[in-house]
């Protein structure tokens, strides 16, 4: 071959080395772009125009900032040291020795008087109370973090898919934080489901931003109530925090009343023990049954996620009937080992006479016939 046509080609091969490059780099810089978008969605929005105006009529909002009845420090002096290390010292059995066994749930309808709970994992939890149903902190992604790389990752699976949920009549989250409120799941359920989204003042800035529309967003104070479809849903006070990003307490949190004809249930969400619980059972009592918080707590963090000793306390002080756990098995969020939380409830709850179910992820709980408690997290912890 001539030297020109060698030189023509070996220049042809350089063009064609340099755009496939350029086209790759394209396609990563593309995709990291779109990761990125997605992470600045998830961040969502701060609260803006009228919903501002209503936020600083709350009694709860002063200086900028919601606040809890009782004060709270998200992390006291020192705990971050204590932090750190026992980060660098970890030791702890975070994770369960084989897969967590999951339920599929069933068909079944709910029934007019009866009052059915279903836990999915961690706080995500669909309660079936007098024929309707409602959906707490819906979580199914990977991480509860803004990036589908980062962040902690699941423990188990979801045992059912979201498009695969039943109807629903309501969907409620209890405050902000990405364990509990999660931009791919509220985008799924925007689309698959009618239901409305009953959410603590500011978290309707973050759904709106996703794609909620403003008809089916709901947000109330402490103390306010909305009835759907014949069930009252009232926001009540909780001892926590809120943000996505780097500033908090734009938006408030809340635990949940949610009361039926002749049935009531109280969800926790997240929350540091204190008096409010007495004052919620006193208002709202009794409670047919309780969804309450006992994991991940830590000492560096003793204001804001309750203990299970303490999340049995709770559960007395709202006179409660059956109490179902929160808040555990699906995510690593602190230091302490991954069956420990439901080994201190068990054991709490029967040294205080509290009835108690410990239901497998899926499993659906007659709460006027619970299932023993059968230590089932003990052999795969």
């Amino acid at each position: 071959m001539p030297k020109t046509a060698r030189g023509c080609s070996a220049r042809s091969s350089t063009r064609h080395g340099w755009a496939s490059r350029l086209t790759a780099a394209a396609v990563v810089g593309g995709a990291a772009a779109w990761a990125l978008r997605d992470v600045r969605a998830a961040l969502g929005s701060p609260p803006s125009g009228e919903r501002a105006d209503r936020i600083r009529r709350s009694p709860q909002y002063r200086e900028g900032v919601f606040h809890n009845s009782v004060p709270a420090r998200v992390m006291p002096p020192g705990a971050t040291r204590k932090l750190l290390r026992d980060l660098m010292t970890d030791r702890h059995r975070r994770r369960p020795s084989i897969p967590v066994p999951l339920v599929t749930p069933g068909d079944a309808q709910p029934t007019a008087d009866g009052l059915h709970v279903i836990w999915y994992g961690h706080s995500s939890a669909l309660v079936e109370i007098e024929g309707q149903r409602v959906l707490f902190d819906p979580v199914w992604s990977e991480r509860c973090s803004p990036s589908p790389r980062v962040g902690p990752l699941r423990l188990h699976p979801a045992p059912v898919p979201l498009d695969q949920l039943p109807r629903l009549d309501a969907i409620v989250a209890s405050h902000d934080h990405y364990d509990h409120l999660d931009m791919a799941t509220v985008r799924a359920l925007t689309r698959t489901q009618s239901a409305p989204f009953v959410v603590p003042l500011g978290v309707g800035a973050h759904l709106e931003r996703w794609g909620v529309p403003a008809e089916r967003i709901v947000e109330l104070d402490w103390d306010e109530t909305v009835t759907v479809g014949g069930l009252r849903l009232t926001a009540a006070a909780a001892r926590h925090f809120s943000g996505r990003a780097f500033s908090r307490d734009k938006s408030l949190w809340a635990s949940w009343v949610l009361t039926g004809p002749t049935r009531r249930v109280f969800y926790s969400g997240d929350s540091g023990y204190f008096d409010g619980y007495a004052a919620v059972g006193a208002e709202h009592g009794p409670f047919d049954v309780t969804l309450m918080q006992i994991g991940a707590y830590s000492a560096a963090w003793p204001d804001i996620h309750m203990t299970p000793e303490e999340g049995v306390t709770a559960h007395l002080d709202l006179r409660g009937d059956l109490l179902i756990p929160l808040h555990w098995a699906t995510f690593n969020l602190a230091f302490h080992d991954w069956g420990e939380p439901a080994d201190r409830l068990w054991r709490e709850a029967k040294a205080r006479g509290v009835r108690l179910a410990v239901p497998r992820p899926g499993e659906r709980v007659d709460v006027d016939d619970p299932p023993s408690v059968d230590g089932w997290w003990q052999t795969i912890a």
